[in-house]
């Protein structure tokens, strides 16, 4: 397991550089087996020495390419592919491990398309007004799956949101839970954005708060 001060999504991919005795032997050994592990948001401390107070609710990692420089540093790239729950800490031996299990979506009420489309669009918005404004951010190009419950954890990979708010749609265990956060998230950051782009662009964007 690899605890960070950032949240790691489904279909998100991350950069890292591991540098920590402890997580250089983790990559070795993640690297001679089925190259996978976990990521897990520190609620509190640091990513350096231990110690932290860790979210039991992460994302299953695959590492995409890594590579070691002279000074025994890793710098790796991963992409998240599942949600997991932690249901036990073990000793960490030498880095932090874990009993995990997988953690889809909870049955429960479906997300209309009309909305989904919607909130697709809205995102698409925001991200190309973050750009012309001169943030970096995600490309307003993106696909997402049909499957809201897939796309609205694509959609919080996407977005310019802060790791608290990451990790709280991370652990939306309800599609229609998660599409509604989505949807107050974007609203507020639109309204954010419409006023540095000045009272001429103000009311050029979607409804805050429109989805269907």
């Amino acid at each position: 397991m690899l605890p960070l001060g950032a949240v790691l999504l489904p279909t998100g991919v991350m950069p890292l550089q591991l540098f920590e005795e402890r997580y250089r032997h983790m990559i070795v050994d993640v690297l001679a087996a089925d190259r996978e592990f976990g990521v897990v948001l520190i609620r509190r401390g640091s990513e350096v020495g231990g110690g932290d107070l860790r979210c039991d609710v992460g994302t299953r990692a695959r590492v995409l390419e890594a590579r070691e420089s002279p000074d025994g540093r890793w710098a790796v790239t991963v992409v998240g592919l599942q949600r997991i729950r932690v249901d036990r800490w073990l000793p960490d031996d030498p880095h932090p491990v874990a009993d995990v299990s997988p953690m889809p979506d909870r049955p429960g009420p479906g997300v209309p398309e009309a909305a989904y489309r919607s909130l697709e669009s809205r995102l698409r918005h925001l991200l190309a007004d973050l750009s012309e404004l001169g943030d970096l951010v995600s490309p307003s190009t993106f696909d997402l799956a049909d499957d809201p419950g897939l796309g609205t954890l694509q959609m919080a990979a996407l977005g310019p949101f802060t790791s608290y708010d990451r990790q709280r749609l991370l652990e939306a265990d309800l599609g229609s839970g998660r599409f509604q956060l989505l949807d107050e998230l974007l609203a507020d950051f639109q309204m954010v954005v419409d006023h540095r782009l000045g009272p001429e662009r103000g009311n050029d964007g979607p409804a805050a708060g429109s989805s269907g």
